[in-house]
This record gives C-alpha cells, structure tokens and sequence, in this order.
C-alpha cells in the first residue's frame, strides 16, 4: 500500500471520528450514567444458611468458607454458556454415573466431583490427568485400568467411575469423611495427611491449603447447588434442549482388530461412531495378543 493510500485512510478514519455524535449515541451518556444499560443487571448470589456435601454440613458461617462457597456460585452462574452446557451434559452421563456409585457404595454427590474436574467431557489436563475422572496414568494402573497406545480405560466412563470409587471409598476409611476424601481426590492423600498433622486439625475446612484445593470442595458445592436448582440461578431450557445418550449394544471381543474402521463398517457404522462410543480405544487398531475379553458399544438401528 502506498503512502498516499495509507495518510488517505488516516485521514477518512479522524474525519469520521471527529463527525461522530458521541452524544447522540446511547451507549455514551444515559446508558452508562444509569449503568451501561436499564435492562442489564448482576445480582449478588443468596448463599443458603444451610448446605452439606453428602451428610456433613458446611459451616457458612465462617467467614472464609463463606467467601468461597460465594466465589463458585458467582463464577458457576455467571459463566452462563459453560453453566448451560453442564445442564445439558448432566442428562447424558448422570444416568451412567448414578447407578455406578450407588453399586460402589459411594454418595450421589459424587457425580458432582466428576463436573467440578472434567465439566463431563474426556479432557486432558496440563498434568496428564485424563478422561471425566481425571485420573493420572501411575494412579490409573494402580486401580486396575489399562492404559496403553491402544486403550486407556481413563476414557471408558463405566470403567473410570469405578476407579473412582475405589480412591474415595479408600481415603474415606483414612479420613473419616466424605469431605476429605474429595479434598484428597484433588491433593492427594498423602498431601492431605501431611497437613492434617502439621497444622493440628481434624476437617477441611480448618485447613489452610493451596488456592487449588481450598476451592475445589466449594466448587462441588457450588455446582451441586446449581445443578440441582436451575431455575433460582436463571438457567431455562427444555427437555428437548438436553443431550441424550446413544442407544447402542455391546460385542465382545477376545482377538486382535487389526483395523477398527473396517471393523465399524461390519458392524454397520462410522469409525467416527465407532470413536465416539467408545473413546477408551486410543489407535486405528486393537492388538490382543493375550485375548483379553473387551465390551464394545455398537450403534444400534441406525
């Protein structure tokens, strides 16, 4: 572009600048001496004199804890989009999680947990945790998953639930609370005893601990509240508005794959549904040198 050009468009741009009615423009004077716009407005969040993670209660009454209970319900209700999206994904997996945890013996509200860490989605965090759970490679094999190139059962929702369990049922018989043990899931439980004894307490919320894990407990509370009343927090959607589960069967398989897109094919589908129902297979192939017996889900009348 050549100078003339360029000064040529200067000078359109200050022209235009210097011509414009700021005060003819509403969101330069009334709106934004009344507060950008009548109709626009952020309310404070009512916290409730009364909540509980499972049965034990959390003392709102202290000033801290209350601060931060306060912090996951503003940050949780006014990220609308995000907020929205856990409605519609709780539809989809909640009804895989629910009867899982029940079996285990593990409280409902654990389901929650599984929000606060993944918001129900296979992601993977800067650490290498992965899947809804986000369960650590070393942490995955210790409770009994396969991971490997081909398969990681750190994506296999059913699979990963359990695993779940089996850590918190674990460190609830260390703790003796449900508390800790979701205060453990996120710092360890080696971390969480260490502070326990260092600093002469006996429950989550006398600790003093990372920014990370003093919010992550409220944040469970927090997104349980939420989930659990809709409406109060301004979220309206329809049934029709939610995602649905895909209605599917099982094969099993006790041999290698040497190609899953031929494989999805046979079985009348994609290797992109194939892929989507079963995210734990992690290649193009499945080598099953031991005839390991595997469950996959097959698309059904499509």
């Amino acid at each position: 572009m050549s100078k003339k050009v360029i000064f040529l468009v200067l000078g359109l741009l200050i022209a235009g600048v210097a011509g414009y009615n700021f005060k003819a423009d509403p969101y330069t004077n009334e709106a934004v001496k009344n507060g950008f716009h009548n109709n626009y407005k952020v309310y404070a969040i009512p916290i409730p004199d009364s909540l509980q993670l499972v049965d034990e209660p959390v003392p709102v009454n202290q000033k801290d804890v209350r601060e931060r209970i306060d912090r996951e319900l503003l940050v949780n209700t006014y990220w609308q989009s995000n907020g929205l999206l856990l409605f519609k994904r709780k539809n989809k997996y909640f009804p895989i999680i629910e009867p899982i945890l029940k079996r285990e013996g593990v409280p409902d509200d654990f389901k929650y947990l599984a929000v606060a860490e993944s918001g129900l989605q296979n992601v993977t965090s800067p650490a290498g945790a992965k899947g809804f759970w986000q369960i650590m490679k070393k942490t995955g094999q210790e409770l009994g998953l396969e991971i490997n190139d081909e398969v990681d059962e750190r994506y296999n929702l059913e699979k990963a639930t359990v695993a779940a369990c089996q850590y918190l049922k674990k460190a609830k018989q260390k703790y003796g609370s449900w508390t800790l043990a979701a205060a453990s899931y996120n710092a360890g439980m080696s971390k969480i005893s260490k502070e326990l004894e260092r600093q002469k307490v006996d429950n989550y919320y006398d600790l003093l601990l990372t920014s990370e894990t003093s919010r992550y407990v409220p944040r469970i509370i927090a997104l349980k509240h939420i989930l659990e009343h809709p409406k109060e927090f301004g979220f309206i959607f329809s049934k029709d508005d939610l995602y649905t589960t895909y209605d599917s069967y099982e094969v099993k398989v006790d041999s290698s794959i040497e190609d899953l897109a031929l494989f999805a094919i046979e079985h009348n589908m994609t290797y992109k549904e194939l892929k989507l129902l079963n995210p734990w297979l992690r290649s193009d192939k499945l080598t099953n040198k031991q005839g390991k017996i595997y469950h996959i889900k097959i698309l059904k009348n499509k």
